[in-house]
């Protein structure tokens, strides 16, 4: 038997299977597929991957220790709507890293990766934008783009282990929430736009303390705008 994805699900059996389920479904929510709230029913979902509930009720339980869904009464699992105390905690830590980042970074980047910087600025912009409009742009597009520009100065900051907890918290929350907020507010997106223009200019600049100072402020901001957003969200619509 073979899920939506293609993988033939009767070649995996016990914990592997429970881990490969818990992953997608992780993907799923991660990507918004799943949205924050929504309650994930275990028949629909062994329907889909073409297995029996067992390995999706573990598999639910994985994630639930993971802290990304829960269980309330009388609605069973749902996604997990992050307190916004999380969200400041997480994005404090992300800035001060991501701010070493930038500023190891100073020292090493070279004119095509700051290029490939001012690409992914614009392209993540004028995704956006697009999106905004209506026009067939989807949301993981501006996202990525924005993932790209993160991604590329913590790989250029020469520390793999760095980059790889940066990755780790940034996974913590649905990426397309923060699509949603670039795309659904003009001045967010022009703000995060400029944000990425000064952090490229202090890097182009060789200021490591600017760099670090830009890219601590962004961060912060980023946080404070997402934590905004789940606290308009937490106490009302997913927990009708």
């Amino acid at each position: 038997m073979v899920d939506t994805a293609g993988l033939n699900v009767e070649e995996k059996s016990g914990r592997a299977l429970v881990d490969d389920l818990a992953s997608r479904i992780r993907d799923r929510i991660m990507s918004g597929k799943i949205p924050i709230g929504a309650q994930l029913r275990q028949a629909e979902l062994a329907a889909d991957f073409g297995v029996s509930r067992t390995p999706v009720r573990e598999a639910l339980r994985q994630l639930q220790s993971g802290g990304l869904i829960e269980v309330l009464p009388n609605r069973g699992a749902i996604v997990r709507v992050p307190a916004p105390w999380e969200v400041r905690e997480a994005y404090e830590v992300r800035a001060e890293l991501e701010a070493l980042a930038a500023a190891r970074a100073v020292s090493r980047v070279t004119g095509e990766q700051l290029e490939e910087l001012r690409r992914a600025n614009q392209e993540m912009y004028d995704h956006s934008l697009a999106e905004s409009m209506g026009k067939p742009v989807s949301l993981p597009t501006s996202q990525r783009d924005n993932d790209r520009f993160h991604t590329l100065i913590a790989d250029i900051s020469g520390n793999a282990r760095l980059a790889r907890v940066v990755n780790d918290i940034n996974e913590t929350f649905p990426r397309n929430v923060s699509a949603q907020l670039i795309v659904n507010d003009a001045r967010q997106r022009d703000e995060n736009f400029r944000e990425h223009e000064r952090i490229v200019a202090a890097l182009a600049a060789g200021e490591a303390e600017a760099a670090a100072a830009a890219m601590r402020e962004h961060v912060i901001q980023a946080g404070d705008q997402l934590a905004e957003w789940y606290e308009k969200r937490s106490s009302t619509v997913f927990r009708g």
